[in-house]
C-alpha cells in the first residue's frame, strides 16, 4: 500500500494533520487466475524464419528481441498471452539445427527441450524460400512426437506467395496455416487453431503470479546463466564462454527454500543504452524493463577482476529502480589472498554508493555457498516490505533530533517537526519540517534509521517537505 498524507502547520505553531489514506496495489495488476497454470506454446523453427517476430505479434507487444541478422535469440524465453479471452505462455526459441556445433548446439537443445514440455508447438517455416534440409529434420522429430504440432508458412505477405504454401505439405505435418508475422496477415485465425489444439490441463502449469520475481544481472559472462542453472539443477539458459550469450531475458519458475521463486536471467550490459545498436540496443531495455519488474535483484560481480565501470553502471540502474539488492561475488573459487585483500578495498571504494546491499560470495560453477543466497534475499525482501508505526518512527525522530540536532542554516535552526512513512517497496519517509534539511544530514538519519529498524538489503528513500510561511495578517 501507499498513503498520502497531507498536513498543514497552523498558526499556532502545531502541526495539523489531515490522513487521506489511499490503497494502492503494488503488486503486478493480476487478480486470482495469475495463479492458475496456463498452457505453454513453443515457437520453433530454424534460424531467421521470423520466430521472435511472431511471438512478439501473438503477445500483441515488442517484447523478443528481432534483428534481421539469424541467431538473435538464443534461450528459451516464455512471454505471457491471451487470446479471446484464454490465456497461455507462448516460448520463443533459438533456432533449431540439428548438425549444430558449439554454441548453436547449446542453442538447439534449448529448442529440444521446449518442444519436450510445451502443450502444443508450433513449427515456423519461410513460405518463400520453401523447405530446406533443416526444416525436413525439424519435422521428422515432430512427427514421432505425442505433442499437437501447427505449420506455420511465415513471410506470406500477399497472395502472390500463397501458391508456394502447398508445397509444405510435403513435411507431412498436415496443413500449412498462411501468416505475415510482420504485418499479421492470418495471425488471428492461426490463434483460434492454436486455443483448438491447447489441452484443457497444462502438462508443465507455471504459475503466471505469486513466486518472488528476482533479477540476474551483471555484465556479459560474469556467470548469471550458470547460476540460473545450478539454482534450478537444469539447462534454463544457453551457457558459453562467449560474452554477451544472452540476449533475451530468462524468466523461469526454481524451487528454493521450498517455496517457487521467478528468477530472470537478463543481458550482461556492454555499453550504456544510448551507445548500443541492433540487438544490443532492444536487450538493454529489456534488461532494464526486467530490473523494474523484479522485487529484488542478484548482481553478479566476477570476483576474480576489479570491479568493472560495467559493474557499477548495473549497479546504479538498480539502485535508481529502488530494489532490493544482494551482491554475489562470483567465480570465488578462483580468488587468491592477494586478490581478497584487493576486493575489500575496492568494496570500500567502488560500492560505497550501497553499503547496506547484502553480499554473498559464490561460485556458480562448483556451486560454492549458493545456497546463501536464499537468507539474503529473504533479508533483503523483507526490508523492501517493512512498515514502521507512525508513533515508534517519531519517538524515534525526536530522540535522534534532540541529541543530535541539525545544522544551522541561514542563522537559524531547522526544527524536525513530524515524519511518515509514506510508502513501502522501497521504504519511503517523508520529513515535515521548518526550513532545509543538508544532504549529510539527511545521510546521518537515513544511517540511524536503518540501525535502528534494520532495512538490510533494501534501499531508503527519504524526502523533505518544508513548511511554507505564511502571512501573519491570514493572506
Amino acid at each position: 500500500m501507499t498513503e498520502q498524507f497531507t498536513t498543514e502547520f497552523a498558526g499556532d505553531g502545531t502541526w495539523s494533520e489531515e490522513s487521506d489514506w489511499e490503497v494502492v496495489d503494488l503488486e503486478d495488476g493480476t487478480d486470482g487466475e495469475a495463479h492458475v497454470p496456463v498452457p505453454t506454446v513453443a515457437v520453433v523453427g530454424r534460424p531467421n524464419v521470423g520466430k521472435s517476430t511472431l511471438v512478439n505479434r501473438i503477445i500483441g507487444r515488442r517484447e523478443a528481441v528481432v534483428e534481421d541478422i539469424p541467431g538473435v535469440t538464443r534461450d528459451r524465453v516464455s512471454y505471457e498471452a491471451n487470446w479471446s479471452g484464454r490465456r497461455f505462455l507462448v516460448q520463443d526459441t533459438g533456432g533449431w539445427e540439428p548438425d549444430a556445433k558449439g554454441l548453436q548446439q547449446s542453442v538447439a537443445r534449448q529448442a529440444e527441450l521446449a518442444m519436450q514440455t510445451a502443450d502444443a508447438i508450433l513449427l515456423v517455416v519461410d513460405a518463400v524460400v520453401g523447405a530446406t534440409a533443416t526444416d525436413e529434420a525439424v519435422a521428422k522429430v515432430l512427427r514421432r512426437s505425442k505433442t499437437p504440432v501447427l505449420l506455420v508458412a511465415n513471410k506470406v505477405d500477399d497472395g502472390r506467395t500463397e501458391s508456394e504454401v502447398a508445397a509444405l505439405w510435403s513435411l507431412g505435418l498436415g496443413q500449412p496455416h498462411s501468416v505475415s508475422a510482420t504485418h499479421g496477415r492470418g495471425t488471428g485465425d492461426l490463434l483460434d487453431e492454436v486455443l483448438a489444439a491447447l489441452p484443457e490441463t497444462p502438462r508443465e502449469g507455471i504459475p503466471g503470479g505469486g513466486p518472488r520475481r528476482v533479477a540476474l544481472v551483471g555484465k556479459p559472462n560474469v556467470g548469471k546463466s550458470s547460476l540460473l542453472n545450478k539454482l534450478s539443477g537444469d539447462e534454463r539458459s544457453v551457457v558459453h564462454n562467449v560474452a554477451g550469450t544472452t540476449v533475451d531475458p530468462v524468466d523461469s519458475i526454481v524451487e528454493l527454500g521450498g517455496r517457487p521463486w521467478r528468477f530472470v536471467d537478463t543481458a550482461g550490459l556492454r555499453k550504456r543504452v544510448s551507445h548500443a545498436s541492433g540487438a544490443e540496443f532492444y536487450a538493454s531495455l529489456r534488461t532494464k524493463s526486467a530490473i523494474e519488474a523484479a522485487e529484488v535483484a542478484i548482481l553478479l560481480i566476477d570476483a576474480s577482476e576489479p570491479i568493472s565501470e560495467q559493474d557499477l553502471r548495473v549497479l546504479s540502474m538498480v539502485a535508481d529502480a529502488g530494489r532490493a539488492l544482494v551482491i554475489a561475488f562470483n567465480k570465488w573459487d578462483l580468488v587468491d589472498e592477494d586478490r581478497r585483500l584487493q576486493l575489500d578495498r575496492e568494496v570500500d571504494r567502488d560500492l560505497v554508493r550501497v553499503p547496506w546491499a547484502q553480499r554473498v560470495n559464490i561460485s556458480a560453477h562448483t556451486g560454492r555457498a549458493v545456497q546463501k543466497l536464499v537468507p539474503a534475499l529473504d533479508t533483503a525482501l523483507e526490508s523492501w516490505d517493512k512498515r514502521i508505526p507512525t508513533g515508534r518512527l517519531n519517538n524515534w525522530l525526536k530522540e535522534v533530533v534532540a541529541a543530535t540536532p541539525p545544522p544551522m542554516r541561514g542563522g537559524r535552526l531547522p526544527r524536525v517537526m513530524f515524519a511518515t512513512q509514506a510508502g513501502t517497496r522501497p521504504p519511503t519517509f517523508v520529513l515535515f519540517t521548518t526550513g532545509f534539511l543538508e544532504a549529510g544530514y539527511r545521510r546521518f538519519l537515513e544511517r540511524r534509521l536503518r540501525e535502528e529498524f534494520n532495512f538490510d538489503g533494501s534501499p531508503v528513500r527519504i524526502s523533505v517537505r518544508v513548511r511554507e510561511k505564511r502571512d501573519r495578517r491570514g493572506r
